[in-house]
């Protein structure tokens, strides 16, 4: 309801009036409902919208509708409205007021769904049809837009017993199928009549049990495969290093870039960081060919790697080349024209000054705490070769001028080692002499 324009007179007395509420000396405004309403609310929350505005201050607007509670219908009605019943018996004769077509009393003659009769029941006086029942039915917004309102459930089993009678019908064709056919063995009989065998039912269930890969697991009553994040038999990336100052781990990408074992060396490491993956194997390559085809785009070229990875890798192949070549002929003509030719083939500085630049710190006990330890020196021999039931290897003993085997004492290269005995035929030898 739309306002009329106050005076300046009515405006002023309402201003004192608001200003008296909130000041507390006049009693606060009442709704129709008898509360009390804050007279520190704004107006734009105690000014209703004008479809809904019925002229009173009050902030019912403001509150969500009341929902009827329980069903508006009873057991009795089905829970619905009667839709399309009739009342009663059909009346016998004519009666003021009511459909011309067919007789009833609850509509009118345009709104009758009756076939158009060549005369009606007004003028013939026959077949009157009975009155409709006629309900007030008020749906709230969510029963006006439901689909299944007034659905009675057991309708659904006219569908189930439908297409139980399909499927028997189908049993019954593929039963004379099999009788025609004759089938040689008991498998492709209840294949054809569509029967169950517990037999196959368990070996299904035994080669989804072999089904189960790492990462993945099959669900047997509902045959779904549900995949897994990871491997549960791996470590974790955050387990691998329990120190807080070890390489950061985001939760949210489930990322570690940096290597979490830093004193391993990340080719003998199971997880040497995400970053390791990115620089290792061919990505190094397929990064310096985007590269390439960067560059070459910029300088007018029309070349793309995804659009035509051939021909990039094709043009970058004899980059490469041409840029070895370039590379010689210059190194070649410099030390032509300038010399020290002589120099470039020095051998290394390790083996000039038989040392290197590597740094490794040892502790007391010798134990390498930092860099990596020199290899030892390896022969052209095969070593720990123990031959002929010897548990040391030849030249491990000395006596007189002569090499032996430590085990047994004996001078005589790959003889028999005789052990104790050995030992103290060679002291009893020594004690004759």
């Amino acid at each position: 309801m739309q306002q009329s324009r106050l005076t300046k007179e009515e405006y002023r007395q309402a201003k004192d009036l608001d200003a008296a509420r909130k000041a507390g000396t006049a009693p606060a405004e009442v709704d129709d409902e008898g509360n009390e309403i804050n007279p520190h609310t704004p107006q734009f929350m105690l000014k209703a919208p004008w479809y809904v505005d019925n002229g009173k201050v009050s902030l019912k607007h403001q509150k969500a509708p009341e929902k009827r509670h329980g069903p508006k219908f009873t057991a009795d009605d089905n829970y619905w409205y009667a839709r399309g019943k009739r009342a009663g018996p059909a009346a016998t004769k004519y009666r003021k007021g009511a459909c011309e077509n067919c007789g009833a009393m609850t509509h009118k003659t345009r709104d009758c769904v009756e076939r158009p009769r060549k005369k009606g029941a007004k003028w013939t006086g026959e077949n009157i049809k009975a009155d409709e029942i006629v309900q007030e039915v008020d749906l709230d917004w969510d029963e006006k837009r439901d689909r299944w309102n007034g659905y009675d459930p057991k309708e659904h089993d006219k569908v189930i017993e439908e297409y139980n009678k399909i499927e028997e019908a189908r049993r019954k064709a593929k039963a004379s199928e099999l009788d025609k056919q004759g089938p040689t063995t008991t498998s492709e009989a209840k294949k054809i009549a569509g029967l169950s065998d517990d037999e196959d039912e368990d070996d299904d269930d035994k080669y989804a049990d072999a089904a189960d890969m790492p990462g993945q697991h099959v669900n047997q009553k509902t045959r779904t495969t549900i995949r897994n994040l990871r491997i549960r038999e791996d470590t974790a990336k955050y387990l691998l290093n329990l120190d807080t100052d070890s390489a950061f781990y985001d939760p949210k990408t489930r990322s570690m870039r940096d290597n979490p074992l830093e004193n391993q060396a990340a080719d003998g490491a199971d997880f040497a960081g995400d970053n390791f993956v990115r620089y290792t194997g061919d990505a190094p390559r397929m990064a310096k060919v985007q590269m390439f085809a960067w560059q070459a785009s910029e300088r007018g070229n029309e070349v793309h790697l995804q659009a035509n990875p051939t021909q990039v890798a094709i043009l970058h192949k004899e980059y490469e080349s041409k840029k070895d070549q370039v590379r010689d002929t210059t190194q070649k003509s410099i030390l032509e024209k300038y010399g020290g030719e002589e120099y470039l083939e020095a051998p290394p500085k390790e083996l000039l000054l038989a040392q290197s630049e590597n740094y490794v710190e040892y502790s007391r006990t010798g134990r390498v705490i930092k860099g990596q330890e020199r290899a030892k020196a390896r022969s052209k021999y095969e070593e720990d070769v123990f031959v002929n039931n010897h548990t040391t290897v030849w030249g491990s003993y000395w006596s007189e001028g002569k090499w032996g085997y430590k085990c047994c004492r004996s001078n005589i290269k790959n003889s028999y080692c005789t052990g104790q005995a050995g030992i103290a035929a060679q002291q009893a030898s020594v004690l004759i002499k």
